[in-house]
Order: structure tokens, then sequence, then C-alpha cells
């Protein structure tokens, strides 16, 4: 919850979502070589035979599919999980080097290299099999009466079992100095809370799956097939009870509406029925008088429902939540099936599990991702590639000025303060200043469980620890080689880490045209994410304020129901439609990113005296630029993660990221001759920035 509003590219589902399968083109695994890295402009991804005036993401693309399927470890693959490849590749071959042990190993190395050989050690972890979460399933069992929930519920939240709710730190909305402590909504096992309601066959099926996996789920830990049949049944109840008082995805996007600053009085008046005063005492937070409540309704429906479950219940309930808070990777084989069977088979249509190795990676950069991150950075990038990424931002930012001076719907008075944002952005590029200390935290070669749990502990603690304390404005929020970038309002900064600034997406050897549609169209999302839906509500110190004038607002507001009406109407599976409400910032982002790569691009080739109307290698520098952004969202997605993605994602499919924005700039429709009606070519488009 604490960084909620935190706005990123997701051009690939973070390094730890990635599966890695090393694909080369003859879609066989070569066990030991480099996976494939594509070129920052790629002649074989094109698909000659489609006309780029009526589908350009077929154009640019066609032929990945062909030359890259989706692997069966995979529940989608495109150009972000093949860069994931190459660093996942690199990161293993580190972590094996560190795992072999050896006198010269830092403290860091120590770490992630027993980390990595614990994680990798499936026989110990079977062999221990439910031990590891006997003593968690021992608090529930001594539980005698509801009023003891209280101390229990705070342990549960430092292991990431978030149960009826989650507590933790943020970033005060209103202001951005304050760090305060921050309850919100929890509880429910199901992806979010229009799951248990949504009607149609599919969510239908998805609900009946769920209670079955549950009452799988308990028999393996040892539960009677009646018992935990039944059991399922009315932990189904309960997260549905949860789920009504709960907001909605769509709704948790607006500021607004997850803020509410209160006395801790007031909010233990919401809630008579839990002892918060023993809550927070054994929630290792710091004293605290005053918190964030985000959605006061869902902890007077939470007090209610307490009430009105029996003890043995609630108890059933505590323990799935428990089991849900495991990283499967550490469970034993039974288990880690079962919840991919579900999670991964059923929800995403990933046919097979990952390989343990990139499973074992990925847990790795998520528990110690700034001490493996110290490691990548020093050998994968060079001070090159962040000079060139500074030099590209600060293009894009001028970019920014230059247009915002250009919106013949907004005042000078809004313009005034939207250039004060603008200039006091932090660009953030590469990895932190100061690492991130992980000496208090104990990594066991031989204990993957106690490891996982406490990783999860340390951050915790750590994330609290920050309650009152001054805000620490050079933290990052994903570690140096994840393959991402994103927006913070509250901080008001872009972060661009080093996993992302590799080919193809940045690529030394590829012309200014399409690294500015690749990495420019990236640095110009992120930039734009200041001044979407969400974003311009906030000022240029990061606080929840309004500074807009009220006839520009409305006017933004009318631009961007353009946006929210074209993007509703795009099909991304059977009756599933993308949802332009959910997706409106980052539609907003792509359109407004791509447009400032645009202008910047002009700025460098008049710097450069680079001639736009010359072909080379087949192509003019525009049709290039347009073609780098194309070729950023190349790939192919498994209709059940597409149904996933459409109900839970605020990003686009990646064809709409692709023909949404390109239909939107009539610059792409003169550069690759398109005529006024043609798909790719409307005649009226929509543009906020």
């Amino acid at each position: 919850m604490t960084k909620q509003l935190i706005a990123a590219l997701v051009i690939v589902t973070a390094l730890c979502a990635a599966s890695m399968a090393q694909m080369p083109v003859n879609g066989k695994a070569e066990a030991g070589a480099a996976p494939a890295r594509l070129p920052g402009l790629d002649k074989r991804l094109i698909d000659t035979t489609a006309d780029p005036c009526t589908d350009f993401f077929q154009y640019a693309c066609g032929n990945f599919t062909k030359l890259y399927p989706i692997p069966n470890d995979r529940s989608a693959y495109g150009t972000g999980a093949m860069v994931a490849d190459y660093t996942e590749y690199i990161l293993h071959a580190m972590l094996e080097k560190a795992a072999a042990g050896g006198p010269g190993r830092t403290p860091n190395e120590q770490k992630i290299g027993d980390s990595y050989a614990a994680c990798m050690d499936v026989d110990a972890i079977n062999q221990k099999g439910l031990k590891p979460l006997q003593p968690e399933f021992d608090h529930i069992a001594a539980l005698k009466s509801k009023d003891e929930l209280p101390e229990l519920l705070a342990r549960f939240q430092l292991i990431a079992a978030n149960a009826f709710m989650s507590f933790g730190e943020q970033q005060d909305f209103k202001d951005a100095r304050k760090q305060i402590a921050v309850a919100d909504q929890g509880g429910l096992g199901l992806p979010e809370r229009d799951y248990y309601f949504r009607t149609g066959d599919a969510a239908e099926k998805t609900r009946t799956q769920y209670v079955q996996h549950i009452a799988n789920m308990l028999k393996l830990v040892g539960e009677p097939e009646d018992k935990a049949a039944s059991d399922s049944k009315a932990i189904m109840q309960l997260e549905t009870d949860l789920a009504k008082v709960s907001l909605d995805i769509t709704s948790r996007r607006d500021p607004n509406k997850v803020y509410h600053l209160m006395p801790v009085s007031e909010f233990a008046a919401l809630a008579p029925g839990l002892a918060w005063d023993r809550f927070l005492a054994a929630s290792g937070a710091p004293p605290i008088t005053e918190l964030n409540v985000t959605n006061p309704d869902f902890f007077k429906g939470m007090n209610a429902l307490l009430a009105s479950t029996d003890l043995e219940t609630i108890k059933t309930y505590l323990r799935w939540q428990v089991i849900l808070s495991i990283p499967s990777s550490v469970l034993p084989k039974t288990l880690d099936d079962e919840r991919f069977d579900f999670y991964g088979r059923k929800l995403r249509g990933q046919p097979e599990q990952r390989a343990r190795y990139k499973r074992c990676v990925q847990s790795t950069d998520g528990a110690l991702g700034e001490a493996l991150g110290q490691v990548y950075v020093a050998q994968e990038f060079p001070p090159a590639n962040k000079q060139a990424t500074v030099q590209m931002v600060k293009d894009i930012e001028a970019a920014m000025d230059q247009d915002i001076d250009t919106l013949d719907w907004m005042s000078s008075a809004t313009r005034v303060r939207a250039k004060e944002k603008l200039n006091a952005v932090a660009d953030k590029i590469g990895y932190p200043e100061h690492w991130r200390d992980y000496s208090t935290l104990t990594i066991a070669r031989q204990d993957a469980f106690g490891n996982a749990q406490r990783a999860t502990e340390f951050e915790a603690r750590r994330q609290l620890a920050k309650i009152g304390k001054p805000l620490n404005r050079g933290e990052w929020f994903i570690t140096p080689a994840t393959v991402d970038a994103y927006y913070d309002p509250g901080m008001n900064d872009i972060n661009f880490p080093a996993g992302i600034l590799q080919p193809p997406l940045y690529d030394s050897h590829a012309s200014d045209a399409s690294n500015y549609g690749h990495m420019g169209g990236i640095v110009g999302h992120e930039l734009t994410h200041g001044f979407d839906d969400q974003g311009r509500q906030f000022d240029a110190n990061g606080n929840l304020a309004d500074w807009w004038t009220p006839e520009d607002g409305k006017h933004f507001d009318e631009k961007a129901e353009c946006e929210v009406k074209e993007y509703g109407n795009f099909v991304a599976v059977d009756d599933a439609k993308v949802n332009g409400k959910l997706t409106l910032g980052e539609n907003t982002a792509d359109n407004g990113g791509l447009r400032l790569a645009y202008i910047a691009l002009l700025a460098d080739a008049k710097r450069k005296s680079i001639d736009l109307t010359k072909k080379e290698d087949g192509y003019t520098p525009i049709q290039q630029f347009f073609l780098g952004h194309g070729q950023s969202w190349c790939g192919n997605t498994r209709p059940e993660q597409l149904r996933l993605q459409v109900q839970t994602d605020p990003h686009s499919p990646r064809q709409f990221r692709v023909n949404g924005v390109v239909q939107n700039m009539p610059e792409f429709g003169k550069a690759f001759g398109c005529k006024a009606g043609q798909p790719m070519m409307p005649v009226n488009a929509c543009r906020v920035w």
C-alpha cells in the first residue's frame, strides 16, 4: 500500500514476474547460452505484408511471435521479457559465483549467494515439509478469544500475512515531508475485489476454482477432506464480505479517495472490536498519534464482520492467510505445485512452472535487491549509458517545457505552476547514491523458509521505522536490475534503473531516432505521469494540492475523457474490453510521452544537422522513431492473462499501447503516408499533452 500511487512503465512485469526463458530463434532452450538480444531496430520483426496505416502494431511486430513464441513457462512474452531474459542470465551467473563461496566474498556476496543456494536446495525444503509453518499455526490454534487478535494480527503484518487489513508506512499526501502510518483494506486471496462479484461464466469459473484451490491447500496442510471443503467455503464467504466493503481498483487510483488522515482515537472508534492500542504497540511501529485510514468504511465493515464471525472460522481464515503469505518457492513441492496450478495455470494460462533457478534469481532480487544490484551495476552499467540517459532526460524535459507553451487549453496561471513542477522533477538514473544496509538481516544457507520470512520482516520493520522521520528523497522503490521505470508523485521524481537501460530499449549502436522511439518514449512516459489524471493532483513539492484554475481543470478532464472513450472501445479478448478509466493515467503517459520524445528528436536532429527525410536502411529517421516505439511492445499474451490484465492492471495490452498512441499522432500518418480516415489516422484524434 505504501507506494500505491507510483506510476510505473511495466514494460515487463518487473524482473520478479518474468520467467526468463532462454529462447533462441529455434524455440529450444540452450542451457548456458546467452539469451537473444534485439537491436534497436529489428527489421526481422516487421511484417511487410501488413499496412502500417491499418494496424501499425502488426506491421512493426508481426513476425515477433513466429521468431519468439510464448514459452511454456510464461503467460506472455515480448520485447521487455527478452530484456529481462538477458538480465536474469547475468544475475544467474553472479549468484552461482557468489553461492560457490570462498574466503573473498563480501558480506553482501555472502548473503546473496547463501540466499540463492538455500532457495535452490529443493531436497532440504521438501525434507523440512510443513515444520517451518507450524509455529504460525500454533499461534493461531492458541487463540482462546477474539480479544487476543490484536497482537496476532500485528505479528502477521510483519510477515506479509495481511489478514483482514494492511498496515504500514507512506508519505503524507498533503505534507510530502512527513512519513506517516497507514491502515488499508486487505485480506483477499483473489486479485481484486470485483473478482468476488463479476458476473459471467468466466468469473463464476474462477470463483469455483479458487474455492477448490483453498480446499486443496488445506488438505495438503493436514485437514480432512470434508473439513477442507467446508472451510474453503467459509473462507470464501468471509473474503466476499470483506470485498463488499472494499474500494474497487479504479476508485483506488484517486488519491482523494484513499486519504483520510485522522487521530488514532478516531480510527479506534471506527472498529472498536479490536484493541488498536495493543495492535499498534505490537506492530513494531514507533508511537503514533495519527494515521491515514485509506477507506474508513472498510474498517467499519471489518468491525461488524469480526463481531458476526465465530472464532473457529476466523482461525481457519487466519491459517489460509498465513499459507498465502509464504512465497511458494520455499514451500514443499506439493503446496508449491498447487499454488502454481491456480495462480499460474488457471488464472494466467501459463502451462508450466518456471525453472527453479529462475525463481531463485527472482526471490534473491526481491529480498536483497540492492545487495545484488550493487554487483550488477558494477559489471553491467557503464558510465556512458548513464550519461546518454541523463542527456535524453534533459532533452525530453526541455521538450515538455516547450510543449506546455503550445497548449491552447491551459491558462497562463496554470502554465506557470506546471513549469514549476516540471523544473522540480528529480531525475534518478541507474542506481541509488547510497546502498541499503542489510547487515542486520540474517541469511542462512540451509534455511530457505527462514530466509524468506526474515527478509520479509526486515523490510516491514525498515518501512515502519521511517514513520515520524525526515523523508529520504534518495530512496528507490525498485531494484537496480529491474526492467521497468516509474514516477513517484510524492517524491516528484522519475526513476530509470540500470536494468531498463539496455538493448533494444537503449542501444548505443542504434540510430538516435530509434533510441528516441524506444527509451525516449519511456522517459517521456514517466515524465508525463507527473501531469496525468493522478499526477496532476500533486504539486511541485509532492503535496496533494489543486494548483489548477477551475477552468483549466475542466479542460483537462474533457481532454482526458476522449482517451477514456477511445481506449474503452478496445476489445482485449472475447467479451473483455480495456477499462478506459482504470488505464487513463498510463494511456495519457503513453500518448504524452511519445509526443515529448518526438519533439526532443526534432531538436536533436536540428542540433546535429540530421536530414529527417533521408532514408537509412529503408526508413527515414521519423519512421525509425515510430518503429522504435512499436517494437518496444512487440509480443503476445495468453487469453487468460489478457483477461486478468484488463481487470486488474492500469496498463493497456501491448497492441493498444502502440496503435492507441500512433493513431493520436498525425505526425505518424504523415511519416507513413496514411490517408485521413484510415484506422491509424482517424479524423478525430485525442490529445491531452
